[in-house]
């Protein structure tokens, strides 16, 4: 048995971050059901580029799971779901705070025809607050927490980061974390409960050591001007002679060492706590002076911190990666199938099978008949 058998989902959430904390649950073994509008379903069917019927970003999303398309605005939408809600353990939502309460499927009403509900709201500001209803997305959330201003490019100004740390690491972990948690206690209690999950707030956990910095001693880190975002050679971006990058992390001492005397770094400019910039300007130009290739020779076998900065079709072919069967389970439609997400749950806590298709929409609808007189 996986440790979610027997747990059903109720998902009315788009998008990013409700679906891929669904998907983690589901993967683990909870049956997941999406409720969307009736047409068109979650917007993220309509995005490029297409993987079947839909866009490939749904499909990865949403495998496994199931789909119910129902109006909610409909003035029978909350009685023809009621059975299917007294039956369920989870509900997972992302609208904007008051929204679900107007539609009749608030906690407080879901609560009260099911007491053991888990009810999951997930979004940007959280439920309450000056801008709890302020429409936003994963680059305001980092730029209103200082994390976007610690990311400088050349020129001083904030790069676009290519992860969406806030949608997933302050949005989707932090759910999934509080859904199994409070699994854990109403299993104590017999009872659910409400989570409020704001991806704002989950964010300074990634800038612990800048908070440090500042609470503790005032030395509020600024652009470019910490240990982790450019003030040391020893955790920089380096290019090579073949306009490629090393990403060189040789933070302690002896992993320091070892990468001065792979790059041949004379011994004048290898104490850093000297002149930072010297020292960072004689590595860029030990770096600068061989390929990618020959680094990658170089470091091979040596525990020296750093990597070749590379490309993410190239990284589905790392021997690491395909050693770890990292892509072994696929998602499936009209008859292809490609790689699924992988996702960070425990090949002890998934099922067997390792293909699965993604829903298409109201494909479930049938449960709604089903259990209209449960």
């Amino acid at each position: 048995m996986q440790p979610l058998d027997g747990i059903r989902v109720l998902d009315f959430s788009t998008l990013l971050p409700g679906p891929l904390a669904t998907l983690l649950l589901a993967e683990a073994g909870a049956e997941v059901i999406k409720i969307e509008r009736p047409g068109t379903g979650d917007e993220m069917r309509s995005y490029p580029p297409k993987f079947g019927a839909d866009s490939v970003n749904f499909a990865l999303l949403n495998r496994g799971k199931r789909s119910i398309a129902i109006d909610l605005k409909a003035p029978d939408a909350v009685a023809r779901l009621t059975p299917l809600l007294k039956g369920t353990d989870v509900i997972v939502e992302q609208f904007r705070p008051g929204v679900m309460d107007r539609l009749g499927l608030g906690f407080e009403a879901i609560s009260a025809l099911n007491p053991r509900i888990v009810y999951c709201s997930i979004t940007g500001y959280g439920q309450s607050g000056p801008r709890a209803l302020t429409a936003a997305h994963d680059l305001n959330y980092i730029a209103e927490t200082g994390m976007l201003a610690l990311a400088a490019g050349a020129d001083g100004a904030p790069v676009l980061p290519p992860a969406l740390v806030a949608d997933i690491g302050g949005g989707t972990y932090p759910a999934v974390m509080n859904i199994l948690l409070a699994l854990r206690g109403r299993d104590q209690s017999g009872r659910g409960c409400r989570l409020d999950v704001a991806m704002t707030d989950s964010l300074f956990a990634f800038m612990y050591w800048a908070l440090g910095d500042g609470l503790s001693g005032g030395r509020w880190p600024e652009p470019g001007g910490a240990l982790v975002t450019g003030s040391s050679p020893r955790y920089q971006i380096y290019r090579t002679r073949d306009e490629r990058f090393v990403a060189a992390a040789p933070l302690e001492e002896k992993f320091w060492q070892n990468f001065c005397e792979a790059i041949g770094l004379p011994a004048d400019v290898r104490d850093d706590a000297r002149d930072p910039r010297a020292t960072r300007n004689a590595v860029a130009e030990r770096v600068r002076s061989r390929t990618a290739g020959d680094w990658r020779e170089r470091f091979a076998g040596k525990d020296v911190c750093c990597s070749i900065v590379t490309s993410i079709k190239d990284a589905l072919a790392d021997p690491q990666l395909v050693a770890r069967r990292l892509f072994e389970r696929k998602v499936t439609a009209d008859g292809r199938e490609i790689a699924a997400l992988p996702v960070p749950i425990a090949a002890a806590f998934r099922p067997a099978t390792t293909v699965a298709g993604y829903p298409g929409l109201g494909e479930a609808n049938v449960l709604l008949d089903e259990t209209k007189g449960g």
